[in-house]
């Protein structure tokens, strides 16, 4: 059936595709390995087949609810997991993660998801060549790495784009662009949110008291949120990285708005005792001296200039327009 992919993988790895058709298979608790059942809900009928596959209803609420975090949750002789995976999806933006919804038990991993995810492919392409995960953990983590590989790109971009608007702000010749400071932490911060639950949900799993959960698979797992703890310190530090820059262009635009209120400061000050004067020798009243002879109007000018320049020499020498 479309949307519904059946793996059968024995003891040694060795994965083998099994027709799916109108229900599920029967499994065998006996028979050697396990078997991998992918449902992608976005594709017609894999709903109801999930519908009629017979599971717990908690479980098949989990798979199919609407929104879900990363977690790890124990239900019986099986464990719950959510992961999530960058969105490469053309048109889609990349801090929209995509959720991959699992059910997992000795014998059955069920992973559900409700838009195409990349990383479940790269592991598909692994299995297709026959080479399988040898336990239910192991292609836990499996699923989880792939989904660190496909972050990581992303991550790294991030932290490209934190490198440009440095180097933008310590040149100066360009100033950086607040949007694009904007995207970067929005972005940081949304991957962020489902990094560290997602660390958290993998290693809750590697410590969990099952018997089904072989060595190997719990090696891997480690590995996996080791990987998942470095995105989330690296995102941690992009974010920091992007508020220093954030802080550095505050502070660029509050030193030149200083600077121009300062220049503003200083030339009211300038007018200000020549305002007085002329404000003085204009008022409509007897006794104005120089009323009476022609030549006032550019003593008094002369005398403002005067006053005008000597001003501009002493806020000079306070440093108050350039250095002393």
């Amino acid at each position: 059936m479309d949307g519904v992919s059946q793996w059968h993988v024995t003891e040694a790895g060795a994965a083998t595709a099994v027709h799916v058709g109108q229900g599920p298979h029967l499994l065998d608790m006996h028979a050697p390995g396990y078997v991998w059942l992918h449902v992608d809900v976005a594709q017609e009928g894999a709903r109801g087949w999930l519908e009629e596959a017979g599971l717990d209803p908690l479980v098949l609420r989990a798979l199919l609810a609407p929104e879900t975090r990363p977690r790890c949750t124990v239900h019986g002789d099986g464990v719950l997991m959510n992961l999530r995976g960058v969105n490469l999806n053309p048109g889609d933006e990349v801090e929209d993660m995509i959720s991959l919804r699992m059910w997992i038990t000795e014998k059955l991993v069920m992973s559900v998801q409700l838009r195409q995810l990349r990383a479940v492919a790269d592991v598909m392409a692994g299995f297709e060549r026959g080479q399988g995960a040898e336990h239910p953990a192991e292609l836990v983590a499996r699923l989880a790495l792939r989904l660190a590989d496909r972050a990581e790109p992303v991550v790294a971009e991030l932290n490209e784009k934190v490198d440009v608007l440095e180097d933008q702000l310590i040149d100066g010749g360009v100033p950086a662009s607040r949007f694009d400071l904007a995207n970067v932490r929005r972005v940081s911060i949304m991957l962020r949110r489902h990094m560290a639950p997602q660390r958290d949900a993998l290693s809750t799993f590697e410590i969990e008291e099952m018997a089904w959960i072989a060595p190997e698979g719990r090696a891997r797992l480690r590995e996996a949120t080791e990987r998942m703890t470095r995105l989330a310190e690296e995102l941690d530090a992009i974010r920091d990285r992007a508020q220093v820059v954030q802080d550095q262009i505050m502070d660029a635009r509050a030193e030149t708005m200083n600077q121009q209120m300062l220049i503003l400061s200083v030339v009211a000050a300038i007018f200000l005792p020549l305002g007085l004067i002329t404000g003085l020798l204009g008022i409509n009243v007897g006794g104005v001296p120089g009323t009476q002879y022609g030549g006032s109007f550019w003593i008094v000018t002369l005398a403002l200039a005067i006053i005008g320049g000597l001003l501009f020499i002493w806020f000079r020498s306070l440093g108050l327009l350039g250095r002393k």
